[in-house]
């Protein structure tokens, strides 16, 4: 070989190696996931209580089924984020999206992720979306909700006993973890996160899109985007508060990484926010009002939108005081009227007085309600005559009793037949002011004639100085609540914390 053949194949190689030095393709290395740590709460209870919540969700909110074009696209893109994270780290991630015009979206514990119609449409490119997508899933990556909810099992009501958590941020949504023994309060165990949950999920959700190929700039960008426009932005932003220089944190954070080549659009993308923007969607107003009426239960089912709980997870109905099906006899009144006689009943750290003749029965599993009725007075895991106990724990003692009330309500309204008969009203309980409202389901025992019969449900709120609530629902048929209610009264009278 010549001289100057040499020197040429030597020089095309060394440009061949400077090309690939300067070049932004991916290369070996880059960062790594942090090890997520521990929470209070068991693998098993937190997708049992996602799960749990996103089973309300459908009931709640206008779901897109599975095969829409959108929820396909959605989940593909999820899925690649997924498969970022190690498998000794990841949870069942199931991708779902929302019929909403505002710009939202939320994760459950053990990976149940809702996305918002609008979301889909404001994001300018898949990056944007990923990255939105990339953050949530890192509060679940996290344990962030888990680790919250741990850190009040301390203060809890009835010995640790949890009532419902109601989402009003959701657009309504109501889910009951009553079962999951969780410790959270209205808002606070879904979507509350503190600004260093933020900053974390930030940290954890860059990382996410790294490896996934998407730049973590896009992240910080559609925030920002969010907070200018001051459209839907707030509401997202209102449970994701910003952890301060969100744009210079990831900036900083991805200075020393790898160059890469990042993915920024592609035409699934613009295909999919090309069809959300013909999907009939609905504004969070309409879609609380929805919910009373039960609009969107009904609805997803014709659609075909049905949760479906990953592999293993049953989903339980919240014990409520009037579930179960109806008895087949009626029951004896003699068996289960109150005695006049009243012993004092120590439940945690309530104390209550019940008549003699009633029992204090402790709930069936973790979390459920503590029930004080007559054993006849009771038709497989439902109550027809007698009171059901339980609490929820806020985490911040400014909570309004008048949101946590109407929450309530709208739990127990998805959760079937029952309905309010008016609005609450204060009511009270020695010398602290609570909140009462009639409301109205089905009973689990037939009336004399052996027909279904209507039942009357009182729920009563009473909030704790330490920003807990306690609820009771006292209960017996509509034909027979005018003679039950003096007892009723009687016991409420005596509750004492």
């Amino acid at each position: 070989m010549r001289k100057s053949e040499l020197i040429s194949k030597h020089l095309s190689v060394l440009m061949g190696l400077v090309l690939l030095a300067t070049q932004t393709y991916a290369v070996v290395g880059g960062p790594d996931l942090p090890d997520p740590g521990s929470a209070g709460m068991s693998r098993e209870q937190q997708i049992q209580a996602g799960a749990q919540v996103a089973a309300q969700v459908y009931k709640q909110m206008p779901v897109l089924p599975d095969s829409s074009p959108e929820t396909q696209y959605i989940r593909q893109l999820g899925q690649k984020l997924v498969a970022q994270i190690p498998s000794q780290y990841s949870w069942p991630f199931q991708f779902h999206v929302v019929a909403q015009k505002e710009v939202n979206a939320f994760a459950l514990p053990g990976g149940e992720m809702f996305i918002n119609i609008g979301t889909i449409t404001a994001a300018a490119n898949e990056a944007e979306l990923a990255g939105v997508m990339a953050h949530e899933m890192s509060h679940v990556y996290m344990m962030h909700s888990a680790k919250s909810a741990g850190k009040q099992q301390t203060t809890a009501v009835l010995g640790g006993l949890l009532g419902a958590i109601a989402g009003a941020a959701l657009g309504g949504v109501a889910g009951s973890l009553a079962q999951m023994g969780i410790n959270a309060g209205t808002q606070a165990f879904v979507l509350k996160y503190s600004r260093s949950d933020e900053a974390q999920a930030d940290e954890v959700g860059a990382i996410i899109m790294y490896k996934a190929g998407y730049n973590p700039e896009a992240m910080a960008d559609f925030f920002q985007k969010l907070a200018e426009q001051g459209g839907g932005g707030p509401q997202w932003l209102s449970d994701h508060p910003n952890p301060g220089n969100r744009e210079e944190a990831i900036q900083k954070e991805i200075a020393d990484w790898p160059r890469k080549r990042y993915n920024t659009s592609n035409t699934a993308f613009l295909r999919a926010k090309q069809q959300a923007e013909g999907v009939k969607s609905y504004s969070a107003q309409q879609i609380a009002e929805g919910a009373k009426s039960g609009e969107w239960a009904s609805m997803n089912q014709r659609s075909g939108a049905v949760f479906q709980p990953p592999a293993g997870v049953a989903i339980s109905q919240p014990a409520t005081a009037s579930s179960g099906a109806i008895a087949s006899n009626p029951v004896a009144l003699q068996n289960v009227l109150p005695s006049s006689r009243l012993v004092t009943a120590e439940i945690g750290q309530l104390s209550i007085a019940r008549p003699e003749n009633w029992q204090v029965l402790s709930p069936g599993q973790k979390g459920g309600n503590v029930l004080i009725a007559p054993r006849a007075g009771i038709s497989g895991s439902a109550v027809g005559y007698g009171v059901a106990l339980n609490a929820l724990q806020a985490q911040e003692r400014s909570l309004n009793l008048d949101q946590v009330t109407d929450d309530l309500v709208r739990n127990f309204e998805g959760q079937g037949d029952m309905k309010a008969l008016g609005h609450p009203q204060p009511i009270n309980i020695g010398g602290v002011q609570g909140r009462s409202v009639m409301m109205q389901s089905t009973s689990p025992f037939p009336d004399e004639g052996g027909k279904v019969q209507k039942e009357r449900d009182w729920l009563v709120t009473i909030p704790r100085s330490d920003g807990a609530i306690l609820y009771l629902v006292f209960v017996a048929p509509q034909s027979q609540f005018d003679r039950f209610r003096p007892p009723f009264e009687n016991m409420l009278k005596t509750v004492r914390f």
